[in-house]
């Protein structure tokens, strides 16, 4: 009689042997510099686009001497005008919880992660990224530089402009 062959060894407290999908992908790929500037148009003019309806609109309503204006349609349109402004800020803030988005990078199909590929938090995009170069911006002479040399820093090879290594943070294709 011959004698099966041996079976492999089973060890209960090995580790799993299966590959974990962590939903990051295999490689993160660095977005380019092109698609954040046309990112950062899009955000500017979601922002500013409500601005600059309300500079042509309001004048337009606004009630002139010896001529009869509606002032109650002045205070709707304003009125309307700063809803439309806070919907394009609770959209922002919701995306940028839910997906590292903004509406300009939603279009442009990029997000911002942190340095290490795992999603950022709103608190961080706001609190990190956003508020330090806001603020630095706001002192007078230093903030001329700070507003130059942040989106110039983009051009270094890792593509990190200066808020980003603050918050510790990349902007990847999605």
């Amino acid at each position: 009689m011959s004698t099966p062959p041996p079976l492999p060894e089973h060890n209960p407290y090995a580790a799993p042997q299966a590959r974990v999908d962590d939903g990051f992908g295999e490689e993160l790929v660095l977005a380019d510099r092109g698609i954040r500037l046309v990112a950062a148009i899009i955000d500017g003019l979601a922002f500013g686009g409500v601005a600059i309806l309300a500079a042509i609109l309001i004048p337009m309503l606004a009630p002139r001497e010896g001529q009869g204006g509606s002032e109650v349609a002045v205070g709707i349109l304003g009125f309307v005008m700063v809803a439309a402004f806070l919907a394009v800020v609770v959209v922002n803030c919701l995306w940028l919880h839910r997906y590292g988005q903004t509406i300009g990078k939603r279009v442009m199909s990029i997000k911002i992660l942190r340095g290490d590929g795992s999603p950022i938090s709103l608190g961080r995009v706001i609190g990190m990224r956003w508020l330090p170069v806001t603020l630095l911006g706001m002192i007078p002479i230093v903030g001329y530089i700070v507003t130059l040399v942040d989106p110039l820093l983009i051009f270094r090879e890792d593509r990190r402009c200066m808020h980003d290594m603050i918050a510790d943070s990349i902007v990847v294709k999605c």
